[in-house]
């Protein structure tokens, strides 16, 4: 069976959780997953939760216990937006995983950590079978011809701006 490659990308809640469930969805089958986190340490609910699931899904994250921000010194977060890319890579070429999902990936490429050219080379380095899911935000308009679906999440409202916190179990 051909793997295509997905991207969830926009401003809106909801593409790390769409991805997330993809891969629940495919363990129901019996398929195996990986989740490389990109800018992403901090502790979360689908960390715990996807403990259940690790005979299927394996979840792995590149991150910094500290937001990325832009401006200030990039140094650890490129260290780990290399790593992080680099073990995508290595996915990519082996065939031990059904779905592979680079989660941020998109937001590490608008943030200039990563480059296209990298996002071009993880899609073509893919095993023909796998399926590559890119989540983030910011998709330029280059990598549409390298995407089999794009589904973009739409900010309409948002609860934030009326300075409600992240919570547990619910974004984080």
């Amino acid at each position: 069976m051909k793997g295509f490659v997905q991207c969830y990308t926009g401003n809106g809640k909801g593409k790390t959780t769409a991805a997330i469930g993809l891969a629940i969805r495919a363990a129901g089958w019996g398929k195996h997953s990986i989740i490389i986190q990109f800018l992403k340490g901090q502790k979360s609910g689908e960390h715990i939760a996807l403990k259940r699931f690790n005979d299927l899904i394996r979840i792995e994250s590149y991150g910094s216990k500290h937001f990325y921000i832009p401006g200030n010194d990039d140094t650890q977060h490129k260290t780990l937006v290399d790593k992080a890319y680099k073990r995508c890579l290595e996915v990519c070429g082996d065939s031990s995983y059904d779905i592979i999902i680079a989660d941020e990936i998109l937001t590490a490429l608008h943030y200039k950590l990563i480059t296209i050219n990298d996002i071009i080379a993880l899609i073509t380095a893919k095993q023909s079978e796998a399926e590559l899911i890119l989540t983030g935000r910011g998709l330029p308009k280059k990598l549409h011809a390298y995407c089999d679906l794009i589904t973009e999440m739409k900010e309409i409202k948002h609860y934030f701006y009326n300075s409600i916190r992240s919570r547990k179990g619910i974004e984080f």
